[in-house]
């Protein structure tokens, strides 16, 4: 990963800046961890600054910004904005973002194998019939995306004894989490299939109607990014039985409105881009442990490479 560090000198004389996002619970605890004053503003005025926040004022574009630190863990909408500026480190955070998606798909998981949406709504009919459920161990589940938050997800699985199987560009080391990786379009059976990639120029769009016709009846859940995700695509994967449920965190446009399509999809349950919410913990241990990588003139490991958006 290319990326120039900034140096601890200039770096332990930047003013530190908290963007709007930010709420006054989070200024404080960020202050009180680096033992620095923490300011509201979006202008360097001449210093070298740190900002923190979710999106880059115009005004720090060219002047000043050493460092800035994304409160979410997705940086696609801050490189879409506009040309980076040259020089400016961007790190993002991630927190127990990837323990919390974990949880929400294996919880979609479970409640299938045991009918929870067919007994709810056996529940709201007043009706009393058995209904068979299905062991999770012993079947498979391929997760798209490898990195933090996909070998969570993986882990997690993994522990009830669905065998993972992570998807990557070419062949390499199984990463920690999957009991094997597949190269893209590589055919494997499986009954359940998880989104958990970035949104770049090379994933927009990346689950189409091939990809969707190659699931053999598997349950998808998109726990990455909404544009990853053809809807059109996958509406008719859901109709020809080629994808047997869908579970969105995440959407093309959000939030969907009342009348949007996506509320009509067969088979398909939406949440509110709510599987893994940040904490302010979550800022403030992630700002801390890569200030302290930089003052040590170490690249945190939450370093964005931002020619690769990621």
């Amino acid at each position: 990963m290319a990326v120039a560090l900034p140096r601890p000198g200039p770096l332990s004389r930047a003013r530190l800046l908290a963007g709007p996002e930010v709420g006054p619970g989070l200024v404080d605890a960020l202050a009180r961890a680096t033992g620095r004053p923490v300011e509201r503003g979006d202008r360097a005025d001449g210093r070298p600054c740190v900002y923190v926040g979710a999106s880059l004022p115009e005004a720090l574009r060219g002047n000043g910004l050493v460092w800035f630190h994304s409160v979410n863990a997705g940086t696609d909408a801050l490189l879409k904005a506009g040309p980076w500026p040259a020089g400016a480190l961007l790190t993002r955070t991630v927190g127990r973002m990837g323990e919390r998606i974990a949880q929400y798909v294996l919880a979609w998981v479970l409640a299938e194998c045991q009918s929870v949406p067919e007994f709810a709504a056996q529940h709201a009919r007043a009706e009393w019939r058995r209904l068979p459920s299905e062991l999770a161990a012993g079947q498979t589940a391929v997760v798209h995306g490898t990195g933090r938050i996909g070998s969570a997800v993986a882990g997690l699985l993994r522990s009830c004894g669905i065998r993972t199987v992570g998807v990557v560009r070419s062949p390499r080391e199984v990463p920690p989490g999957f009991d094997a990786v597949a190269v893209a379009d590589e055919p494997v059976a499986a009954r359940w299939v998880i989104a958990a990639l970035p949104l770049t120029d090379a994933t927009a769009g990346y689950f189409g109607a091939d990809r969707f016709a190659a699931m053999g009846g598997a349950t998808f859940l998109n726990v990455g990014r909404g544009a990853t995700v053809d809807l059109v695509a996958l509406e008719a994967a859901l109709h020809t039985g080629a994808v047997g449920r869908a579970v969105l965190d995440v959407l093309p446009e959000e939030p969907a409105a009342p009348g949007d399509p996506c509320w009509r999809l067969p088979r398909t349950v939406i949440t509110s881009h709510s599987a893994g919410i940040t904490a302010d913990d979550d800022v403030v241990t992630d700002f801390t442990a890569c200030l302290a990588d930089l003052m040590a003139g170490r690249l945190p490991a939450l370093a964005v490479d931002t020619a690769r958006g990621y």
